[in-house]
């Protein structure tokens, strides 16, 4: 049984008591260690070359108990540097002044048309972010413009996805790993010594590849390819370089298999499951195992297959910004927007920090989420959610036709790589960026391309739940209308007439019409009107005011209310009156 309340609970007589506030646990890292696992030096010697001097620190939360040292220890650098500088600054222009009779200080300020020594000496400030805005994988630049950042250092695993406007110090840690273990477990996994293998690993353990490959080299093993660390997302094998076969022919990575150090990301163990040969996972966190029993993706494909069937029929969908620190997250917005659209369907967009079952589920009008974040966190498993979440690669599956529905088991993570795919529409090869908005059709005395939305709906052809059968009549909501067409004065058909502007004039309509966009109904008001139970705080209530006997509104007394803090309140000068 607990000794005492959970650290986020109080007992309310102490609430107002600084004595009974909890304490974070200190740090078990000596000062060495420390140094060694922020890599305080490195970090001190790029901030210094960068002249940066408003810095944030991103912690994630595990390690935010090393946040106070950390942040101690880069002051102490940073000081330290400041002081030796101005020391060998000073040495040079006495120098400089005995030999020539210059002055280095003058001669520097009118190369450069400010004072560097000046700003040599000026303070570093340091800011630590806490909790982050989105994942602890990504750059929080969002919390690091709140405090007008130029620079920030990120600690931990990241999803090295580009950053949109800052520049990033990446200190990545360390964590330990058996090394005798892993060497058996890939002599037991490999038998054969000529066979091509990738090492990769999670990010904290892979310092420990080179050390690795150089003991698999003395076993004999001629053909295994040592990773290195690059920020690339959209590469065969995201953000780690390939083996110079398969950058000459990206179907050569086919034939290797990845040796992993630690279990990789969902999305990243997806995205490698269609392109290498297969994927052994060591397990760091058990001692002594030598198996590395090899991944299987073949129930979460499934998986992710029925939920893109099942909202290949939803009408609405809703698009999830889950960062806005990854470049080109507008690009994608805009590329999601226009493939529903394309499909005659209505996307609602919204800002979310972490994304949670509790958001979204506020809104029971949406029939499926998007979500546009980093490659990493964008993949969302769960069964607490009202709806489905899926992918921006998936949404394009989803929307594709089901005659042209072919998925050969393939991966996308990183939306980038999708921005840039062609995509086959028809008898037409478009860039993807550029199919969204229109498609190939056939008129019936020509065969002149006629934009989507000036095509005839009638001859459409039904849509059906693949789940279930059932036959889906509010698939499209903003489908198209049908082709508008003049009659000339002898009664032949003649152009179609261009149609009328959008009016922007404010027109009064009457209590529960439903909403329209450029003439076409909105869904979610219509779902608003007809489906919704309950519609807000107080709308089943009509506003009324007291009016006097001339019909003018009376205003309600004046009393004096409450004062005090939520311990305990009094009303004026009665105490007792709580």
């Amino acid at each position: 049984m607990a000794s005492s309340a959970p650290i986020l609970s109080t007992p309310a007589e102490h609430t107002f008591d600084d004595d009974h506030v909890p304490t974070t646990p200190t740090s078990r890292l000596s000062d060495e260690q420390l140094y060694l696992q922020y890599e305080i030096t490195r970090t001190v010697s790029e901030i210094r070359d960068g002249r940066w001097k408003r810095i944030a620190l991103q912690f994630p939360d595990e390690m935010l108990v090393d946040a106070p040292r950390v942040f101690e220890g880069l002051c102490d650098g940073l000081r330290e540097e400041r002081k030796r500088m101005r020391v060998v600054a000073q040495d040079v222009v006495e120098t400089a002044n005995e030999v020539k009779n210059i002055s280095l200080v003058e001669e520097d300020k009118g190369l450069n048309g400010r004072d560097s020594a000046q700003e040599e000496d000026t303070e570093e400030r340091l800011c630590i972010l806490a909790d982050t805005s989105y994942g602890a994988c990504c750059v929080d630049e969002i919390a690091a413009e709140h405090v007008e950042a130029e620079v920030v250092v990120h600690y931990g695993r990241a999803c090295l996805s580009p950053t949109a406007r800052l520049p990033v110090i990446y200190v990545f840690t360390t964590k330990p790993m058996d090394m005798d273990t892993a060497i058996a477990s890939f002599k037991q996994t490999y038998p054969d010594k000529g066979e091509k293998v990738c090492l990769m690993a999670d990010i904290p353990y892979h310092h420990h590849l080179s050390d690795l490959a150089k003991s698999l080299l003395g076993e004999g093993y001629s053909s295994v390819f040592q990773t290195e660390i690059v920020r690339d997302p959209s590469s065969l094998l995201p953000n780690r370089t390939l083996p110079s076969d398969v950058q000459a022919d990206a179907e050569q990575l086919k034939e290797y298999a990845v040796f992993h150090l630690s279990s990789p990301p969902t999305s990243l163990l997806l995205t490698l499951s269609s392109r290498v040969k297969n994927v052994h996972i060591f397990p760091t966190d058990q001692s002594g195992s030598k198996e590395a029993p090899e991944a299987s993706t073949a129930a979460l494909l499934r998986r992710r297959y029925a939920l893109i069937t099942r909202l290949s029929t939803a009408s609405i969908f809703g698009i999830l910004i889950n960062t806005l620190s990854v470049s080109n997250y507008m690009t994608a917005l805009k590329h999601c927007q226009d493939l529903i659209k394309a499909a005659g369907k209505k996307s609602y967009v919204f800002v979310v920090g972490k994304v949670n079952a509790a958001k979204v589920a506020n809104f029971s009008e949406i029939g499926g989420w998007v979500v546009i974040g980093c490659w990493e966190s964008s993949l969302i498993e769960s069964k607490e959610f009202y709806k489905p979440i899926i992918t921006p690669f998936e949404l394009d599956v989803a929307l594709t036709e089901d005659k042209e529905r072919i998925w050969g088991g393939e991966w996308l993570a990183d939306f980038s790589a999708l921005l840039g795919r062609e995509k086959k529409i028809g008898s037409k090869t478009t860039n993807v960026a550029d199919a969204n908005d229109e498609t190939t059709a056939t008129n019936d005395s020509n065969d002149a391309e006629v934009p989507w939305d000036e095509q005839s709906s009638d001859d459409e052809p039904p849509e059906f739940d693949m789940r279930t059968g059932r036959y889906i009549s509010q698939s499209r909501p903003m489908g198209r209308s049908k082709a508008i067409k003049t009659a000339t004065t002898n009664g032949s058909t003649g152009p179609k007439a261009d149609p009328a502007p959008a009016s922007s004039v404010l027109v009064q309509r009457a209590r529960g019409d439903v909403a329209t966009v450029n003439g076409a109904v909105s869904p979610a008001a219509q779902f608003l009107r007809e489906k919704r139970t309950w519609q807000g705080l107080g709308s089943d209530y009509e506003i009324s005011y007291e009016r006097d006997e001339h019909g003018k509104i009376r205003g309600a007394a004046t009393e004096e209310g409450r004062a005090g803090v939520a311990k305990g309140y009094s009303v004026g000068d009665d105490s007792s009156r709580s």
